[in-house]
């Protein structure tokens, strides 16, 4: 059992001052307000949820940083890709462990204490199966359990490179399934899912142009009540292939075929209408922003002003993994709003400061999107966050929270993943021996 005391604490109520919280068996297992330190209390400034990273591709890791020089030709998404597409290919299962330890250990370090994996990055370099289809399942659900990450999984399936039943690419052969084939990858996948601590499997038909509409509707079924997520309308050359092919847009196209509820979970939504804002908004499904990607790959800007209107839920995640930070995907969201409309505190909705609501809303889509429950509250697994000020011990409540995410002082000091603590005095207490893993498979990746 663990007691935490809190100069303040953020409770689903609202922050609370001179707070305990108790921890067993990975849960909460009580708070106390108003209350003074007692011997024993391990002692912090403030503690906040730990949030949900809704989108990641942990391979996508070992290329941070490699794609930041212009070729010959115009430079955008699609170029990209072709990078990308090298790196997935060249990836060893020991090497995708290695990185994906690397990547999840720095989540938990800037705040993040549950990962949705989209994991489309299935077989052997050649294309085949492995012997276990679910050998790269098994090998992220291992580095979440290295890192001490509550894990999502989320397996891709992937069929084509375009919109109507184009056959894939040689670049892609490592993604690809028939439905059959990614049924068996399920089942594989579930029994690995379910011999993990807070392990939540879901489903991800990759996106329109991978998926035919025939096929969409068997692969949601594999999702047996978890999440459904799905790449859609990040780009206009994808809206444009949609329109062609399927006779509407992306988002238009999901919202009059599929049954879009709580469950799902659109990610970037970029380029949308203000009809199909509303409509996605009123749905119940989340949108799932990579505010921080988005910008790295030129996408565009998420129609943020009309979806908070509507009421609709958002969350953040990191996807390509170019930098991981709970604080910049919040910020970079609301700073492209501002870009974009030139005006000032968008994503906001007073009383509450930006930096309450970003926090709030994006808690509550992540975990909505994610599967589970959350929160400072008891029976909820125990994720928190400790923030420190440093020497700006003046910041409280609200005006914290604005300055870790929009000022400099506050930053992560401390985390606990189901109850277990893993981050100490801004350090994973693995960083030594993970990192050391991750530069060697990097280096011979690079070599």
């Amino acid at each position: 059992m663990t007691k935490l005391h809190a100069k303040q604490a953020l409770l689903p109520v609202g922050w609370a001052e001179n707070v305990r919280i108790t921890v067993a068996d990975g849960r909460i297992a009580g708070i106390e307000t108003g209350v003074e330190p007692a011997a024993g209390d391990e002692r912090h400034h403030a503690l906040v949820p730990g949030m949900p990273n809704l989108h990641s591709h942990a391979f996508q890791r070992a290329m941070a940083g490699l794609a930041e020089s212009r070729g010959p030709g115009e430079d955008n998404f699609w170029s990209w890709r072709t990078v990308m597409y090298r790196f997935a290919l060249e990836m060893t299962p020991d090497q995708l462990e290695a990185i994906a330890a690397q990547l999840y250990m720095e989540m938990v370090e800037a705040g993040f204490c549950r990962v949705g994996e989209f994991h489309y990055l299935h077989h052997d370099r050649d294309g085949r199966p492995y012997a276990d289809i679910a050998e790269h399942a098994a090998r992220i659900a291992a580095a979440s359990e290295t890192a001490g990450i509550s894990l999502t999984l989320l397996p891709v399936f992937y069929a084509h490179s375009d919109f109507g039943g184009q056959p894939p690419i040689d670049g892609q052969r490592r993604f690809i399934n028939s439905v059959d084939r990614f049924e068996a990858l399920m089942t594989a996948s579930r029994r690995v899912v379910d011999r993990l601590e807070g392990g939540v499997l879901g489903v991800a038909p990759h996106s329109l142009r991978a998926v035919t509409p025939e096929e969409l509707a068997q692969v949601v079924r594999f999702a047996d009540g978890g999440p459904v997520h799905i790449h859609v309308a990040e780009q206009t050359r994808e809206v444009e292939g949609s329109v062609a092919a399927l006779g509407a847009r992306p988002v238009e196209w999901l919202l009059a075929n599929a049954i879009l509820d709580e469950s799902w979970c659109l990610i970037h939504a970029t380029h949308m209408t203000e009809a199909e804002t509303m409509e996605l908004a009123r749905s119940g499904a989340v949108a799932g922003l990579c505010p921080i990607t988005e910008a790295n790959l030129g996408d565009g800007i998420f129609n943020g002003a009309t979806f908070l209107k509507e009421g609709g839920l958002f969350g953040v995640g990191s996807d390509s993994n170019v930098l991981i930070s709970v604080a910049e995907e919040l910020r970079q969201y609301e700073y492209s709003q501002r870009l974009g409309l030139r005006m000032r505190n968008v994503v906001s909705a007073p009383p509450a400061s930006t930096g309450r609501h970003l926090f709030d809303a994006a808690l509550a889509g992540g975990n909505r999107a994610m599967g589970v429950a959350g929160g400072l509250a008891q029976g909820e697994a125990a994720d928190i966050v400790a923030l420190s000020p440093g020497e700006a011990d003046y910041w409280r409540n609200d005006t914290l929270l604005d300055h870790w995410i929009f000022a400099m002082d506050v930053g992560v000091d401390a985390a606990w993943v189901r109850g277990r603590k893993l981050v100490e005095n801004g350090r994973h207490v693995r960083r030594e021996a993970i990192s050391a893993r991750f530069r060697a498979a990097m280096r011979s990746l690079v070599a």
